[in-house]
């Protein structure tokens, strides 16, 4: 895959020649320096963002040829993302934001589903709480349980741990192992987290918008 961007002064380039193939179940930690690209490989991974040159293949479909609409069905039926930002909606509680993905889908079971994913991640009882009710720990505990909910093959993590204490991290972390491993998925982690990554089957070093796998 390339990315190049158009700035005030030229061409840009953000990724050069990275290829990478992950297989099903498979868990592969993304490490390097800021800038070096990560992020943004995982948004071409997401269908968030699109490659200038190369194929983006998710599960046997080339995210490349989809509109903006079916990748936002392919994203709902089959990734789960969790970003260093938890992205919870203030105004609905856990449960709401839990199931948001699967309302969007229109899936009938789409809050016994949430339920069922926030009991996982031990916040059952907090469902009817909003997010400035809950701590920075919980908070993230609910975005995974929004990424899981819908029981999704593959997990994009973008630094999930970045706005928590080294505790509340580590606990994070290991739940989301232990989900990965509940359902099979499929798990990209990005993080600077070297012991961390060294829990995945493989890491990849990224620099200056190129692979070293």
């Amino acid at each position: 895959m390339h990315l190049t961007l158009t700035a005030g002064s030229g061409p840009v380039n953000i990724l050069s020649g990275v290829n990478l193939r992950v297989t099903q179940g498979e868990t592969l930690a993304v490490v390097g320096p800021s800038g070096s690209g990560k992020t943004t490989m995982l948004m071409l991974m997401a269908g968030l963002e699109r490659p200038t040159l190369g194929q983006v293949q998710v599960a046997g479909v080339d995210l490349t040829a989809l509109t903006e609409d079916a990748l936002s069905r392919f994203r709902r039926e089959h990734l789960g993302i969790v970003f260093q930002a938890f992205h919870l909606i203030p105004t609905m509680t856990a449960l709401e934001n839990a199931a948001l993905p699967l309302e969007f889908a229109h899936h009938p079971q789409a809050r016994g589903r949430a339920l069922e994913a926030l009991e996982q991640v031990g916040l059952g009882h907090r469902g009817s709480h909003y997010p400035s009710q809950l701590s920075g720990g919980e908070q993230q505990r609910v975005a995974l349980a929004r990424a899981f909910a819908a029981r999704p093959r593959i997990i994009l993590a973008d630094e999930p741990t970045g706005n928590l204490d080294e505790e509340t991290g580590a606990r994070v972390m290991e739940l989301l192992f232990t989900l990965q491993a509940e359902e099979n998925a499929t798990l990209v982690l990005v993080t600077h987290d070297r012991s961390l990554a060294e829990r995945c089957d493989r890491v990849a070093t990224m620099h200056s918008g190129r692979m070293e796998a």
